[in-house]
């Protein structure tokens, strides 16, 4: 590393003011600072220090991210080979675990570095064109985008989400920490109004399902969407729900694990909660917006439950079930705490949480047409954000009033 150190001291001069490429130092020192820690002191005013900085707060949640990526790569292949052997008697433990991993590795990898390579070029066009450092806060970004996505989705229309994304959802709020809506949400929106046929149906989560008519891969909430406003009678409807019993494809226990389709980083509970455990144990991610978050879908799946109309057995679906599916556990770890379009208040931080929580459920079981209500439901709290904590500090500062109008 003194080598490397080395070489950017030396061409340094050269990406300085006066230098012949003064206009690229922006991309230079995101480099730099990078590979190794910036030598930037404080000149005025009053700071608080902090060894964990920017840099280190993007990293720890990549590391979160991480156990959701190597088990989506896993499961990528997992899906593919189940089906691809589902009719052939015999076959079904051809494919070892390093074999599906493999296949999803080489799948799901071209995905990562699409997300990075356009997203972090429009950064880098936009620290250039404003004369500002390029920030870290793509190297989350550029990895939450792909593992919302099908492993099937096109490699332009990733690109087209990603400058959406970034030029939309962050850079005309002013870049990092600035922005009003998470990102990688706004990607994932993006691509799912624009091109709804790669982000729905039985032919996008598991690959070469729409190149083989044998395979079909619905996800678990696509499948509980065709079971509203049905007759319960019907055998058919029968068989669709039983898919969801202990020895059905979307089981409990199938579910927890993450052995179902869907998109890249979503399926695994296990892998969803290791990387809570991280966020919360650094104090990176609020423990307050997931636990409320929680509590909020689970109160919400339990009214359903206790309601339970007769032509909708998506309500009847056992609450906890309810919250394994889909992308409600990895939108309430990952999307849902984001520092910067979330509340800031600890008191709005729980009403937040526990309203993203309440309308993700809500939208995902009264609207088939989106059945993971998820996206919409924290693109939503995060414009309501703010008014949530201006009325929390509303009240603080009335209350506090109260309080010294009493003690006189």
């Amino acid at each position: 590393m003194k080598i490397m150190q080395n070489i950017l001291n030396s061409i340094k001069p050269h990406f300085e003011e006066g230098g012949k490429l003064h206009t690229l130092y922006p991309a230079y020192d995101a480099f730099e600072t990078f590979l190794f820690v910036p030598n930037h002191t404080t000149q005025s005013g009053t700071h608080i220090k902090d060894s964990v900085d920017l840099k280190r707060t993007m990293v720890i949640v990549i590391i979160a991210l991480l156990p959701c990526l190597f088990f989506g790569m896993w499961n990528t292949g997992y899906q593919y080979h189940s089906q691809l052997t589902s009719d052939m008697e015999g076959y079904q433990s051809i494919y070892s675990i390093f074999d599906h991993f493999l296949f999803g590795f080489w799948k799901v990898l071209p995905l990562i570095i699409v997300s990075y390579v356009v997203g972090l070029s429009v950064e880098f066009a936009f620290a250039v064109q404003r004369k500002h450092q390029v920030n870290e806060g793509y190297l989350v970004t550029g990895m939450l985008i792909p593992l919302t996505m099908p492993v099937d989705v096109p490699l332009w229309m990733l690109a087209l989400s990603v400058i959406f994304a970034v030029v939309i959802g962050k850079e005309v709020f002013g870049g990092t920490g600035m922005n009003i809506l998470n990102p990688a949400l706004t990607a994932r929106a993006f691509i799912f109004f624009a091109y709804p046929t790669k982000m729905s149906g039985d032919k996008v989560w598991v690959h070469g399902a729409d190149k083989i008519d044998a395979i079909t891969g619905e996800t678990a909430l696509g499948q509980l969407a065709t079971l509203t406003n049905v007759d319960p009678s019907n055998s058919e409807i029968i068989n669709n729900y039983s898919l969801f019993s202990s020895d059905g494809i979307y089981s409990l226990y199938n579910s927890f694990i993450g052995t179902i389709p869907g998109s890249i980083g979503e399926t695994s509970v296990i892998a969803i909660l290791i990387g809570a455990f991280i966020l919360v144990f650094t104090g990176v991610g609020s423990f307050r917006i997931m636990v409320s978050m929680f509590f909020g879908g689970l109160s919400m799946a339990y009214i359903f439950n206790i309601v339970g109309l007769e032509n909708n057995l998506f309500m009847s679906l056992p609450a906890i079930h309810q919250l394994f599916i889909g992308s409600f556990l990895f939108g309430m770890v990952f999307m849902a705490t984001d520092p910067v379009s979330a509340a800031q208040t600890n008191t709005g931080k729980i009403i937040y949480g526990f309203l993203c929580g309440v309308l993700s459920i809500l939208i995902r079981v009264f609207n088939p047409a989106y059945p993971e209500g998820v996206m919409v439901a924290i693109l939503f709290m995060n414009v309501m954000a703010p008014l949530i904590d201006h009325y929390v500090v509303e009240a603080n500062i009335k209350k506090r009033l109260k309080r010294i109008k009493i003690n006189e």
